[in-house]
């Protein structure tokens, strides 16, 4: 839309369903690029991805044309389409329900990508769950914990 301008900087953050490291190094470039494709398809633009078995981190410049939930929608759906179709996992594979999105300012980009690019680094001082619970603290989000990503039992 002529005489629209945006600076939309979203974090998102989503695990693998009970967050079961089914996300494997042998494949994993592989999936950023397609989750990058997916989103580059929607004319977004990816600034950093990465991740660990259990969950992903994205950063995205987002463009007001599609909603959060559309577009993570898109993501999760046709990612683990993609998994299950090229038979990457020896079960099948799914996304856990939700995901966390972070807003940013221009001034805290580059600190956010180096955060996504160092996740091994990270998750050896705390499990992904201290993580996720420390960004929604931070960003003041009101949550249940029994949404919070589960585990398996």
């Amino acid at each position: 839309m002529a005489n629209t301008y945006t600076q939309i900087h979203i974090h998102f953050v989503f695990a693998v369903k009970f967050r079961d490291g089914m996300i494997k190094a042998n494949w994993v470039e592989d999936l950023y690029k397609y989750m990058t494709g997916i989103i580059q398809n929607n004319n977004h633009k990816l600034l950093a991805i990465n991740g660990m078995p259990d969950h992903i981190h994205i950063l995205i410049g987002l463009r007001p044309a599609q909603s959060i939930s559309d577009l993570m929608k898109d993501v999760k759906q046709s990612s683990s389409k993609w998994i299950n179709e090229n038979k990457l996992t020896s079960r099948h594979f799914e996304w856990q329900e939700g995901y966390g999105a972070f807003s940013h300012s221009k001034s805290q980009i580059n600190q956010v990508i180096n955060y996504i690019q160092n996740q091994e680094l990270h998750h050896k001082k705390k499990t992904f769950i201290e993580e996720y619970i420390d960004f929604l603290e931070k960003f003041e989000i009101d949550y249940d914990e029994k949404f919070i990503f589960k585990e398996l039992i």
